[in-house]
């Protein structure tokens, strides 16, 4: 187990060995991430980002994120549409009286 200091600036410097492990170079970023009380950092770096990769595959037959998206949107407007419209026929109806 490696250990560092906090220095009074809110940095700390990432021992050389971990650094070396995990291909941190100067302006690597690094996420902190923060699980059960415990803070967590994680380089972001091409391999880190490689490992991502397909866990988004949609399964056969199912709607792609974008043609989700246009539906939500298509869905939005018409709502947005009818309470306008709602919205009109009030206005028109206090005048009327």
């Amino acid at each position: 187990m490696e250990s560092a200091r906090v220095t009074t600036n809110g940095r700390l410097t990432i021992p050389v060995g971990l650094r070396r492990r995990h291909h941190m170079r100067a302006g690597t970023r690094v996420v902190f991430i923060e699980e059960e009380g415990k803070v967590m950092m994680q380089p972001v770096t091409p391999e880190y980002i490689r490992s991502f990769c397909g866990i988004f595959k949609r399964k056969s037959g199912a709607k792609s994120v974008l043609q989700e998206l246009r539906e939500d949107r298509a869905e939005e407007k018409r709502r947005e549409e009818d309470k306008g419209a709602r919205c009109s026929s009030k206005s028109a109806r206090r005048r009327a009286i």
